[in-house]
C-alpha cells in the first residue's frame, strides 16, 4: 500500500519562507520521481515542481522559478519543497505526488498573508 504523508503547511507573511515535507512508504522511493502540485478554488491544479528519480534533474513552473527548490532525501524516503520569498498568490493547498502514478498526498494548506 502506497502512502504519502505531507506536513509543513501553515500561515506565513509575504516574503517569508516555508518548507513542505512528504514522506513516502510502500514504494521504492529512490526509483521514482516526485511532483508538487497546488490548487485554489479559482485555478486548476497546477504542477509547480518536479524532481527526477535520481534527485538531480528538477523542473519548476515559471512563477516559482528562483524561489522554490525541490529535493529528495532517499534515506528518509522524503521529498521536500523549500519555498522562499513567498507571495500571496502562492496561497493554495499543496499536494505531493509520485510521478507518472496516481498516488497523492493528503494536501497541506499554505497561506501567505499579512
Amino acid at each position: 500500500q502506497v502512502q504519502l504523508v505531507e506536513s509543513g503547511g501553515g500561515l506565513v507573511q509575504p516574503g517569508g519562507s516555508l518548507t513542505l515535507s512528504c514522506t513516502v512508504s510502500g514504494i521504492n522511493f529512490r526509483q521514482v520521481g516526485m511532483d508538487w502540485y497546488r490548487q485554489t478554488p479559482e485555478k486548476q491544479r497546477e504542477l509547480v515542481a518536479h524532481i527526477a528519480s535520481g534527485g538531480t534533474i528538477t523542473n519548476y513552473e515559471d512563477s516559482v522559478k528562483g524561489r522554490f527548490a525541490v529535493s529528495k532525501d532517499n534515506a528518509k524516503s522524503t521529498v521536500y519543497l523549500q519555498m522562499n520569498s513567498l507571495k500571496p498568490e502562492d496561497t493554495a493547498v499543496y499536494y505531493c505526488k509520485v510521478s507518472n502514478l496516481n498516488y497523492w498526498g493528503q494536501g497541506t494548506q499554505v497561506t501567505v498573508s499579512s
